[in-house]
């Protein structure tokens, strides 16, 4: 079996507390069942909250401080084969070295297709 695909998600909203993304359902995201692969939608959910995580810190390879997830908790509760997925991060605890942060994932319409949490520590 060959299978290829991309993902690709946009930053829409981000404040100091709050992080949206949107993200298209393209063909190579798509499960046999032509449903969005759960590991599309956790990556995308878990990016989100890595970028709520970071504030206004800029990436950059082997960097200090880089908001590493240490869990993952995810509930799928829905899924869809088409339009566009919508992720909404916000801090359940914002610490100093950990932080948890809720995503919720929606779809057309705004229904909710998964809730994630993650906690993340600032690598050394």
């Amino acid at each position: 079996m060959n299978v290829e695909g991309n993902l690709a998600f946009r930053i829409v909203e981000q404040t100091a507390t709050r992080v949206v993304g949107e993200m298209p359902v393209q063909a190579g995201m798509r499960n046999p069942f032509g449903t969005v692969h759960a590991g599309a939608m956790i990556w995308f959910a878990d990016v989100c909250a890595t970028v709520l995580a970071m504030g206004s810190t800029e990436a950059s390879a082997g960097m200090k401080g880089f908001p590493l997830a240490i869990s993952l908790n995810a509930h799928l509760v829905g899924n869809q084969t088409g339009g566009t997925l919508t992720a909404e991060s916000t801090f359940v605890k914002q610490g100093r070295s950990v932080s948890v942060v809720r995503t919720l994932v929606r779809g057309e319409g705004g229904k909710l297709l998964a809730d994630l949490t993650t906690s993340h520590v600032l690598s050394k």
